[in-house]
């Protein structure tokens, strides 16, 4: 097997190193503050098991797209005022994905931890409607 230039947990540890993070606790304490978007990056599956209530799901592979308004894909949540969390299910997704925002000049932070200890940590997880048989 040839080696990576670079693996995927040293470009993590790059993005952690230069963007803001939130931790659990601090997020649970803003999930109703009406100036706080908190975005869902997870794929569709992962947030079928449960979200944070409130949340905007924006599957990581449109994040970039979405928040560009230039971009025909652009969706008007990304343009508000607002703080902006980003979340996926452990924090290495979210925290790629806050590097590459903060590149393009787009502010924002990620949930440290991600969506796995949210719920234990006492954050309110929503699920989704049960689909009928």
């Amino acid at each position: 097997m040839k080696n990576l230039k670079t693996s995927a947990a040293d470009m993590v540890a790059a993005a952690r190193a230069r963007i803001d993070e939130v931790e659990t606790t601090d997020l649970i304490a803003m999930v109703d503050d009406p100036n706080v978007v908190i975005v869902d990056i997870r794929d569709v599956r992962e947030r079928g098991r449960g979200y944070i209530p409130g949340s905007v799901h924006a599957p990581r592979g449109m994040v970039e797209f979405w928040v560009d308004p230039e971009s025909p894909y652009f969706k008007e949540v990304f343009g508000q005022d607002k703080q902006y969390v980003f979340h996926c299910a452990s924090g290495w997704r979210s925290a790629l994905t806050v590097a590459t925002l903060q590149d393009m000049g787009f502010d924002a932070a990620h949930l440290r931890e991600g969506f796995s200890t949210w719920a234990e940590q006492g954050g309110p997880v929503e699920l989704p409607d049960a689909k009928p048989d």
